[in-house]
């Protein structure tokens, strides 16, 4: 996948009924299926439920085994409630007899109230001074480990640029937080305000658990260290365009038991918060 249009061709499910519906799946370097296209493809599918203009304004979700990225995706979508302000929708995903992954969705109806948000980081490095991943492969591919080579050469539909680019073989503990500056590449005109969400559902699993690993980083690396999205957690507050650089603010506040939490805010780039993340993941030191 190289620009937006292909990752909307990837999240527009095939419909099979009125509640199922079938996915395929692209890699992204790993040799299994992405978390972030399961949770935003498990999204399309219960909003194409929602009859009655309702905006999603929270998911949960479990992994529950890994995705084989040969296999179609079956999504099957249960009518959990549509009551007078709230739609609930619960979907199960499935490959052939295994369920792999569970979601809970939320919509609300349009209302007016209060309105407050925490405000963005000041003084970062705007994404006009900083390197992306492709210019980081470029100017530092020759002194990067192969993992993370074969990693940062794939094509992408979206572009990031960390603010601090980590030496990996600089072996010294880091802060545990991290912020990145993402863009979709190609046009994003027109898209209506249901597959803006699934797009940041998509992107909201990249990097988040990389904070979980910084506090370790003398001795845990993605080469030594088993990683696995354990689940993951949104909340949508605003609307918002992709037309610009966002950044994506992440936080580690915990790690214990081969378990990290992780957690993130995505802000536009003039400041406004548009939704919250969390996520808990496996990263289990590989003992040889």
């Amino acid at each position: 996948m190289t620009t937006v249009n292909d990752l909307l061709n990837l999240l527009v499910l095939e419909k099979i009924s009125d509640t199922e519906f079938n996915g395929i799946s692209k890699t992204i370097g790993s040799p299994i299926v992405f978390g972030g296209q399961v949770l935003a493809q498990a999204i399309n599918a219960a909003s194409r439920t929602i009859t009655n203009n309702r905006v999603l304004h929270s998911m949960h979700s479990y992994f529950l085994e890994a995705g084989n990225l040969e296999l179609p995706i079956t999504y099957n979508v249960s009518v959990v409630r549509d009551g007078g302000s709230f739609s609930v929708r619960r979907v199960t995903a499935h490959q052939k007899n295994r369920t792999i992954f569970i979601l809970s969705a939320s919509f609300h109806k349009e209302e007016e109230g209060y309105d407050h948000q925490i405000p963005m980081e000041s003084g970062l490095k705007q994404p006009e001074e900083l390197l992306s991943w492709t210019e980081i492969l470029q100017q530092y591919g020759d002194f990067l480990p192969s993992s993370m080579k074969t990693f940062l050469k794939i094509e992408r539909p979206v572009e990031f640029k960390p603010t601090e680019i980590v030496n990996p073989l600089d072996k010294k503990d880091l802060p545990p937080f991290s912020n990145v500056w993402f863009k979709l590449k190609g046009s994003t005109k027109d898209l209506d305000l249901a597959t803006k969400q699934q797009v940041l559902t998509y992107i909201s699993d990249y990097n988040i658990l990389s904070s979980t690993l910084y506090p370790h980083a003398s001795k845990a690396h993605w080469g030594n260290t088993q990683t696995a999205s354990l689940d993951h957690s949104m909340w949508y507050f605003r609307d918002f365009d992709f037309d610009d650089w966002m950044l994506y603010s992440m936080e580690s506040p915990s790690a214990t038991s081969a378990r990290g939490f992780a957690r993130g805010n995505i802000f536009t780039r003039d400041g406004k918060l548009i939704a919250s993340v969390a996520q808990e993941g496996l990263v289990r030191p590989i003992v040889k």
